[in-house]
């Protein structure tokens, strides 16, 4: 947002009205995530920003936090008290996101644009792919956008120059699959390359002359300007950037890591917990599961201890697909089964659909094993869970329903379709991402599966397991990377010891951890934090506990930091007739006070 119409928004705040105020901060907070990020503005199909890219030059990014700064001094200025009930909780949400902002601002985040698994060489073909393509003026605006990138580009290689002086990097070991994801973008056939399919797939309502001409630009901007723009930054990263990186793996290693990491933490999990005590808990998860794991191996009369039942889960022909159509075609069955289970579970349902699709080529090989990309009403695109078709023996069978689960329905797709569906709530709000409670519901979703007429195989079963296991197993090796001195190879190792998943996406995993330290921790704090408010519903409502009810209230109100979805289930759980004890705390997740 430049700083001209922000001043402008900023001075038409009204001086009186505590709800006119909020209204008014809140409606310039989403318009400047909107204008400021136009990417955002893509993917919620909010209109403006079809041309631009978000603005990387240190001026961009210092503007930025100026104006995040006069947004929380604007934020104070409103008396919570003589807000009504309901909207103390959009001020609650408002002031919160932009303290820990702003709090992160003593950070240089800024100076890690790139890693292997985020950065502008995974996330431009993502907005490409996303953008409308309808008409010729959408092309237009894909045109426009390719023009501009080389000046992303060059941003973001200023960036990594000031990091790596610095010795502000990714881990070395991590970063040598980025020039081949550069490349991987640049072929020399214009129609095999992710930045230009989609002018050889328009549509038949723009005119073929007019498609000519608009293919014929796009070529000409890919030959001049994005394949010289793109090799150059390949060659910086093989030439400049691995060769000079940092060789610690620990975030903690970096200047004042210790408390980068434990703002990372909290960010990620909404939480005050220390990264000791979530490694302690993620040592007992990991001991609880195992047991669980040890009883499924002795039903299926498996002769051999777990290293020999989970080599034989690796490895048996059994388990696996040779063709990614039948891997593809699997992922779509399990999702049809689950759809007419789900009424039994949630009284309401999203109206956006989703597909299930492979990862894009030019990202499988260090890509996890799946990803959901939220859809969009208002943009007219349906959601889309991502599927890894890459290296087929890395690919079992056994984990591929608490995948569909996960990242589909009741996963992913449910919750966040259901958010964005909220008329009742403000869009900032419809559209926010709290990693606890998104990732948090995505892995409590999972032992769902029962309840749908899943895991009715033992294999299947110590698949659900193994996924369970994964996100304890998380706690344990992030932590014990970047606070505790393990090293890589010993996080590896104890990966190894305590799941099925084969080593390819083992390794994958743990460089993920490497580069996005603190996001891991989120899945299992916030699945156990929801299993919490669940017993409590149950045994405080006894048998006028609805499971339907339960999941429309925990999901009614959008993504939330985890103690102030705590504290609304309880006044939920009241509502329904039950008791909650006072002596019960709400537990400590990052609250207005906590964060002061």
């Amino acid at each position: 947002m430049d700083q001209k119409a922000f001043e402008k928004a900023m001075d038409e705040i009204p001086q009186k009205g505590a709800s006119e105020k909020l209204k008014a901060l809140q409606d310039i907070r989403y318009r400047w995530i909107m204008e400021s990020y136009p990417e955002n503005a893509t993917y919620r199909g909010y209109p403006g920003g079809e041309k631009d890219w978000t603005d990387q030059s240190i001026k961009g990014i210092e503007r930025r936090k100026g104006q995040t700064r006069k947004l929380l001094a604007a934020s104070r200025h409103i008396n919570e008290d003589k807000l009504p009930e309901n909207e103390q909780l959009d001020y609650q949400l408002l002031y919160q996101d932009l303290l820990l902002q702003v709090k992160g601002f003593q950070f240089p985040e800024h100076l890690l644009p790139v890693n292997h698994m985020s950065g502008i060489q995974r996330n431009v073909p993502a907005v490409l792919s996303a953008m409308p393509k309808r008409t010729a003026a959408d092309y237009e605006d894909i045109l426009a956008r390719l023009e501009k990138l080389p000046q992303l580009i060059d941003q973001t290689q200023i960036l990594m120059e000031k990091g790596l002086k610095q010795k502000l990097t990714p881990p070395q070991i991590t970063l040598r699959d980025i020039p081949g994801q550069i490349r991987a973008l640049i072929p020399t056939d214009p129609k095999q390359s992710p930045l230009l399919k989609a002018f050889y797939e328009m549509p038949a309502s723009i005119p073929a002359a007019q498609q000519t001409r608009l293919r014929n630009r796009a070529q000409s901007i890919y030959q001049k300007t994005l394949i010289p723009e793109w090799q150059q930054l390949a060659e910086y990263v093989e030439r400049d950037y691995i060769p000079n990186a940092n060789t610690e793996t620990a975030f903690t290693k970096n200047d004042d890591g210790i408390r980068w990491y434990a703002y990372k933490v909290r960010e990620e999990t909404t939480t005050e917990m220390s990264p000791e005590e979530i490694h302690r808990i993620g040592l007992e998860e990991v001991r609880r599961i195992r047991g669980e794991m040890d009883a499924i191996i002795k039903k299926t009369g498996f002769e051999g201890d777990f290293k020999a039942f989970t080599d034989f889960l690796r490895n048996d022909p059994q388990f696996y697909y040779d063709n990614k159509e039948d891997l593809l075609k699997n992922y779509r069955d399990i999702a049809k089964r689950i759809d007419g289970e789900l009424p039994a579970l949630f009284g309401t349902l999203p109206r956006l659909p989703y597909g299930v699709k492979p990862i894009p080529s030019y990202s499988e090989k260090s890509q996890t094993t799946a990803y959901y990309q939220p859809g969009s009403n208002e943009a007219g695109r349906a959601g889309v869970f991502f599927a890894n078709t890459y290296d087929l023996k890395s690919r079992p069978t056994w984990e591929m329903e608490a995948l569909t689960v996960h990242e589909a329905m009741p996963g992913h797709h449910l919750q966040i379709a259901l958010a964005q569906e909220q008329s009742d709530i403000h869009p900032l709000r419809r559209n926010k991402f709290y990693t606890g409670f998104v990732e948090g519901w995505g892995l409590y979703s999972e032992s769902l599966g029962y309840d749908l007429g899943l895991y009715t195989d033992p294999y299947n079963e110590f698949g659900a397991l193994t996924y369970d296991m994964w996100r304890a197993v998380r706690l344990v090796v992030d932590t014990g990377m970047h606070q505790l001195g393990w090293s890589r190879d010993e996080a590896i190792e104890y990966f190894k010891n305590n799941s099925a998943k084969p080593e390819h996406d083992i390794v994958v995993e743990i460089d993920r951890y490497l580069v996005w330290p603190g996001q891991a921790l989120a899945y299992k704090v916030g699945q156990l934090k929801i299993k919490e408010i669940r017993a409590r519903a149950e045994e405080a409502l006894g048998d006028n506990f609805n499971i339907r009810a339960f999941h429309d209230a925990l999901l009614g109100a959008g993504a939330l930091p985890l103690n102030v979805l705590e504290s609304r289930m309880n006044t939920w759980i009241e509502s329904q007739g039950g008791e909650i004890s006072k002596a019960q705390p709400v537990s400590d997740a990052g609250g207005q006070a906590a964060l002061n």
